[in-house]
C-alpha cells in the first residue's frame, strides 16, 4: 500500500463515513445482527458501536490494516469479542453455515471479484441466516448510470479500487440470495454519482 492508500485514504473515509448521517444508516442497516456475525470490509471499525446486543461475537475481516492505533481502540471498546482477520473475502476461511449474520458496509463496490465474495457470503451463513449490507452503487436512473460509468476509471483511482456502478441488488440476488428486504435511497449531501445507496436484508 502506498502512502495515499495507507494514510489519507482511510482518513477521507472517516470524514464521508463516520458522520451522524452515515451512522443512522449504520444503526438501521445493523439492527437485525445477532449471534455469531462475520463482517466484510472492516475498515477503521466505525460498524462497532452500531451493533445491536444480541451480536455474541463479532469476526471482521479485511485485506488491509487501516489505522490500527484507532482500530484497536474501537475494538477494545465494544461489548462483545471480536476476532480480526486481514483476508480478501472472495475466498472465506470458514466452513460452511457458521454465521448467523454477515455484514457488509460500503464494502462491495471495492472487492475485485463481488461475485465471488457474495457465493462465499451465502456458503458461511447457516440456513436461517441473514447478509445485512448497506452500499452506494449504480442508479436506476439511466442518465445519472451512465454517468457513472463514464466516471467509474477515475473513481477507481482515487477510491482505491471502488466502484461507482455496480447494481448491488442484481449481484446479491445473483449469488442465489433472496433479497426479504431493500430499501433505495439518496445519501444526503453527498455527489449524485455517490449518493445511491442500497440498504436490505438477503437470505439464503
Amino acid at each position: 500500500m502506498g502512502l495515499y492508500s495507507t494514510y489519507i485514504f482511510p482518513r477521507m473515509l472517516e470524514l464521508a463515513l463516520g458522520g451522524r448521517v452515515p451512522t443512522e444508516y449504520r444503526h438501521q442497516a445493523l439492527a437485525d445482527a445477532a449471534g455469531e456475525v462475520l463482517e466484510i470490509g472492516f475498515g477503521t471499525g466505525l460498524n462497532l458501536a452500531c451493533y445491536p446486543r444480541a451480536v455474541a461475537r463479532l469476526t471482521v475481516l479485511d485485506p488491509e490494516r487501516l489505522l490500527p492505533k484507532k482500530v484497536a481502540r474501537r475494538i477494545a471498546a465494544a461489548s462483545f469479542p471480536v476476532e480480526t482477520a486481514f483476508l480478501d473475502a472472495e475466498r472465506l476461511p470458514f466452513e460452511s453455515a457458521r454465521f448467523d449474520t454477515v455484514v457488509s458496509t460500503w464494502t462491495l463496490c471495492t472487492i475485485p471479484d463481488a461475485a465471488a465474495a457474495l457465493g462465499e457470503i451465502r456458503r458461511v451463513l447457516k440456513p436461517n441466516g441473514r447478509f445485512l449490507f448497506l452500499e452506494h452503487g449504480r442508479s436506476d436512473d439511466e442518465r445519472v448510470a451512465r454517468r457513472q460509468d463514464r466516471w467509474n476509471g477515475l473513481q477507481r483511482v482515487i477510491g482505491c479500487g471502488c466502484n461507482l456502478n455496480r447494481p448491488i441488488d442484481a449481484l446479491v440476488s445473483g449469488a442465489g440470495l433472496r433479497i426479504a428486504r431493500l430499501e433505495r435511497f439518496l445519501m444526503p449531501r453527498t455527489p449524485r454519482l455517490l449518493a445511491e445507496h442500497y440498504l436490505g436484508c438477503a437470505t439464503v
